[in-house]
């Protein structure tokens, strides 16, 4: 049985390109993996805080030493944590904003990016501690950043591998709807990167 998290950023709901990606590929791994277990984190409807200080100085206190206030952001944290520790692969939706993420999965990563839990340091540097994970990114965009003249503007999916990388998580693959506001490209943008979705 494969337990499946899906991360869900647009802040929009049925007019969601990347939600609608996102979902064909959830029922794709479905179709592979039937008794499969999906565990949905969307950070629309239950957004995750903007990093400040409280939760910084909660992050860099020892355990022993927690108020109770800290205590109560560490298990949230840790919550989030949990969901990628249990998954077996990860699903994430990622669409386009201002070149970027949306600012959710930005406070999402804040969260989650913890040494001693999504990774360590040893004496040879940074390692991952996310391993023998999958992968996929449910990206779209109003332009197409895969190539051309645009390419050097994406820092959303770029970002996100590398992320997941530093996770430990290097098993990635990326589907795209890119061009969903150019005329002529967005008509069939989203079916053509519906069709294009295989799982491995």
């Amino acid at each position: 049985m494969k337990n499946i998290l899906h991360i869900i950023s647009s802040p929009r709901m049925e007019a969601s390109a990347s939600r609608k990606l996102g979902n064909a590929v959830i029922e794709k791994i479905q179709e592979r993996y039937p008794d499969a277990v999906v565990t949905e984190r969307d950070l629309t409807k239950k957004p995750v805080p903007i990093l400040e200080e409280a939760h910084i100085n909660t992050f860099f206190t020892p355990t022993e030493n927690y108020s109770p206030e800290q205590a109560e952001i560490n298990e949230y944290s840790a919550g989030l944590i949990a969901e990628l520790q249990q998954a077996d692969i990860i699903v994430v939706d990622s669409p386009m904003y201002n070149f970027s993420v949306p600012a959710s999965l930005r406070a999402y990563f804040d969260f989650t990016s913890r040494a001693g839990y999504t990774f360590k340091y040893d004496e040879n540097g940074p390692k991952g501690l996310l391993n023998n994970k999958k992968l996929y990114i449910a990206f779209t965009s109003g332009n197409i950043y895969s190539e051309g003249p645009y390419q050097i503007y994406d820092s959303n999916v770029p970002y996100v591998k590398n992320i997941f990388g530093f996770y430990g998580v290097t098993n990635v693959s990326v589907f795209r709807a890119e061009g969903l506001s150019i005329p002529g490209i967005q008509e069939t943008a989203l079916e053509k990167a519906i069709e294009r979705i295989t799982i491995d």
